[in-house]
């Protein structure tokens, strides 16, 4: 289905690339975007769907120095999270908390808990441990993997192992699997890399692909989605690495982000530098009875995996994030600063 946005919008003051779902607020749904402006001083937003869904509005907003590439809240206290970023030549990550709010909309500076400051090379992400609370943070530059142990009460944070993983890798994002927090996946110029971080060692690789993003899927072993190069996602089953289970065409540039939903079997989100999120819905992530249920839905014997494109954007759009506590909700960020949020809710069979 084609269409425009009927979502719900609001407009950061800077251009923009980061979005991240505050999964540790379980009394509201949270989003925290952070600004990408090389002359102003940049701002993280903290914004909250009001509880009858009509209207996002900014709870917290704080000054952040430099741009930022990369934004993580903390999967178990709502008021941390990470962030890199970079100023010219120069760049770094760290770790921040957001001060009490007291309904104050310009709120205290933020609160700086530690740097990591070990790296040498341009910082890409920084990853939580996937399920829990540990004190266990991954932070990848172009070059190394690193594992620290994060001291929020002391603030500081240390490291406890690193891995080079050599030159011209150009190592530009990753996730944490969520099934075993022992692995970790990260993406390269041409390859998509799995490390173990007991070993700090590389377990294996799928080569040959250009993969701007990925994300495990959090309900099911083994399952990967990445965003490709190419114009469209490709679905992995990591004990079949040789070719994907399944290719889902449907960008005309490239597809810079891609996310699976926390929730629901099969519904994954896309989007890139051609201004359209899509919403798919692939039987490879699904479980039997959700699948059959899809496909009773059809009349046609082969369903069409592209729910939604939604395609109302001026700009190219690189964060998504879907909700943890309302997970029929995901929010966009365009690099116009535009955040607009959607339900799924008609696209989730049974709903």
């Amino acid at each position: 289905m084609q269409g425009g946005s009927s979502g719900i919008g609001y407009g950061l003051k800077y251009q923009a690339r980061c979005i991240s779902d505050v999964k540790a607020d379980s009394d509201h749904t949270s989003f925290l975007a952070g600004t990408l402006s090389l002359k102003e001083e940049n701002e993280v937003h903290l914004l909250r769907l009001t509880s009858d869904g009509t209207e996002l509005v900014c709870e917290g907003l704080f000054s952040h120095p430099n741009e930022i590439w990369d934004l993580r809240s903390c999967p178990f206290d709502q008021r941390v999270f990470s962030s890199v970023f970079s100023s010219g030549e120069s760049g770094g990550a760290a770790v921040w908390r957001i001060p009490e709010l007291y309904g104050q909309l310009n709120s205290p500076q933020l609160e700086k808990i530690a740097s990591l400051d070990a790296h040498t090379r341009k910082i890409a992400c920084v990853l939580w441990w996937p399920s829990g609370k540990q004190d266990k943070i991954v932070s990848i530059d172009e070059e190394n993997i690193f594992l620290w142990a994060l001291d929020c009460p002391r603030k500081a944070a240390q490291v406890q192992s690193q891995e080079s993983v050599g030159m011209l890798q150009n190592l530009s994002g990753g996730a944490w699997d969520p099934h075993d927090v022992n692995a970790v996946a990260a993406t390269s110029a041409s390859s998509v890399q799995f490390w173990d971080l007991r070993t700090m060692k590389k377990s294996s690789s799928i080569d040959s692909v250009h993969a701007r993003d990925l994300d495990y899927d959090i309900r099911k072993k083994h399952l990967l989605v990445t965003a490709e190069d190419e114009g469209g996602i490709c679905i992995w089953d990591l004990r079949k690495i040789k070719a994907p289970i399944q290719e889902l065409p449907g960008h005309t540039h490239w597809t810079w982000t891609v996310r699976c939903n926390p929730e629901y079997d099969g519904l994954i989100l896309s989007a890139g530098t051609d201004s359209v999120v899509n919403l798919w819905f692939s039987s490879s992530l699904c479980n039997d009875d959700w699948a059959s249920e899809r496909m009773s839905d059809s009349s046609a014997k082969k369903t069409n995996p592209l729910l939604r494109t939604y395609s109302d954007y001026e700009d190219s759009v690189y964060g998504l994030a879907w909700s943890t506590r309302e997970p029929w909700i995901f929010a966009s960020l365009s690099y116009d600063g535009r955040v607009v949020v959607e339900s799924v809710k008609p696209h989730i069979p049974g709903k």
